[in-house]
């Protein structure tokens, strides 16, 4: 029986670290898409989801809004992030949540 080479992202590690926050979500679901062209990371916490507002923070991050609930986020700039910087945080994300 021939080997096959393990693709990197079959390994499992990295899409565990991120059930924390899929449970802290009120569908416990995430969606995520990334648009290499345009080097953007679209999440999305509801499906469908129609944003009826969105907010532009300082670290270049959208917020998108359904009402008062937060329905996903659009992350500009992805190439140029690292995942050790705290690039991620939105301030007033948690209470806008309801964490």
């Amino acid at each position: 029986m021939a080997l096959v080479e393990v693709q990197p992202y079959l390994n499992v590690e990295p899409y565990l670290n991120f059930m924390p926050f899929v449970r802290q979500t009120p569908q416990r679901m995430v969606w995520f898409y990334y648009d290499q062209t345009a080097d953007v990371l679209y999440i999305n916490f509801k499906k469908p989801s129609v944003a009826t507002d969105s907010e532009l923070t300082d670290n270049d991050i959208v917020i998108r809004y359904e009402g008062e609930e937060v329905i996903g986020l659009t992350i500009l700039h992805v190439g140029q992030r690292s995942p050790s910087n705290k690039w991620l945080e939105v301030k007033g994300f948690p209470r806008v949540c309801g964490s």
